[in-house]
């Protein structure tokens, strides 16, 4: 995985203050990868209520905070989407 503790930390305490607690993040793309370079940081969060301005916050927040790019997926508990499928699939829950 090619994100830092302390990036970890960031991403996981912004879900929680923007989309609420009891939120499950998942890291899904490239940079789980460690033979990969670059990218942007791909998010699946689980949330209770997934709700549209809190995901733009968040996103907002944390591209700032990282200061790279963000691709943030909020959906609820329990979905079955392609994308959900594959991020629980084949990334790693933070």
């Amino acid at each position: 995985m090619r994100l830092t503790p302390s990036q970890i930390h960031t991403i996981k305490s912004t879900a929680h203050a923007v989309l609420g607690e009891g939120v499950q993040v998942t890291l899904f793309g490239s940079r789980v990868d460690d033979t990969a370079k670059g990218g942007d940081v791909d998010l699946y969060v689980e949330a209770t209520q997934p709700d549209l301005m809190k995901k733009i916050r968040c996103k907002v927040s944390l591209q700032d905070q990282l200061d790279m790019p963000v691709d943030l997926i909020v959906k609820p508990f329990g979905d079955r989407s392609p994308i959900a499928l594959i991020a629980k699939l084949e990334g790693i829950r933070l």
